[in-house]
């Protein structure tokens, strides 16, 4: 385990005031101050564990803000911006990019759509991709070009999962854990082969966002209500911290997609 830097942004103007996946509600609304108190507790979850945490301001009229885990991927100290499919969310991608520039990080403007590390997730000697709803496989190519490391390209097909950190989180830089029912039969295919050994979770803990969990490689952050989930990552010998997120969840969020880890 080593400790790890990530970027959060503070649900100040989280609402539910349009629908873009199958877990939004604009009917049923959100309440933004309970939506803060979790954010807060998993902010102080990952400081606790001796991570470092830093902030960018929420912009007003960016509800979705918080989900910072989809504003860029960075890694070795690159940034590669979002390029996001909603009109609605669209201004996110130049709050995030500015917030690196400002700190002298070199990045790239995304030629192609993409949701960040929505949609990348880094291992040691791979980046998984996902594709079907949020980015295109040109972004993956991109995104390979950019950084230099191999990109493995998975096909995700039901909405629920509409990003592919809802639907698998590496628990280190070699193994993952991920929910078969979200991926076409070749790429669930690709994933066996790749990782014989992986935790695959169950509809009922995916369905609660269970998958869209972080892990430093010994400690996972992991929704609550993923009881089973948990049980086998601590018969692993992984160390489990539950989190409560259900109020950002009705947004279709949880603990990583709250979370955008800064890569040195």
């Amino acid at each position: 385990m080593r400790s790890r830097h990530y970027l959060m942004c503070r649900p100040d103007y989280f609402s539910i005031d349009y629908a873009i996946n199958p877990w939004m509600d604009p009917a049923a609304g959100a309440d933004r101050e309970l939506a803060i108190r979790q954010w807060e507790a998993l902010k102080s979850a990952y400081e606790e564990l001796g991570h470092t945490v830093s902030l960018i301001d929420p912009v007003e009229g960016l509800p979705d803000m918080v989900f910072a885990a989809n504003g860029a991927l960075v890694i070795d100290g690159r940034v590669y911006g979002a390029r996001f499919t909603h009109p609605e969310r669209a201004a996110e991608a130049e709050a995030y990019l500015s917030w690196f520039a400002a700190r002298g990080m070199p990045a790239k403007e995304a030629a192609f759509t993409n949701e960040g590390e929505g949609d990348f997730l880094v291992l040691d000697d791979m980046v998984l991709a996902g594709t079907g709803f949020r980015t295109e496989i040109g972004a993956h190519k991109e995104a390979q070009e950019y950084f230099g490391r191999p990109v493995v390209t998975l096909q995700l097909v039901d909405p629920r999962y509409y990003h592919l950190d809802t639907a698998l989180f590496p628990l280190d830089g070699r193994n993952v854990a991920y929910f078969p029912g979200a991926f076409s039969p070749g790429s669930l295919e690709v994933l066996r082969r790749l990782f014989p050994d992986a935790v695959v979770a169950s509809a009922a803990d995916a369905a609660v966002l269970g998958l869209n969990a972080v892990s430093d490689g010994r400690t996972i952050v992991v929704n609550a209500e993923a009881a089973d989930l948990q049980l086998d990552l601590k018969r692993r010998g992984y160390e489990v911290v539950p989190v409560d997120m259900s109020e950002l969840r009705k947004a279709g969020g949880g603990p990583k997609c709250c979370t955008l880890e800064i890569r040195s």
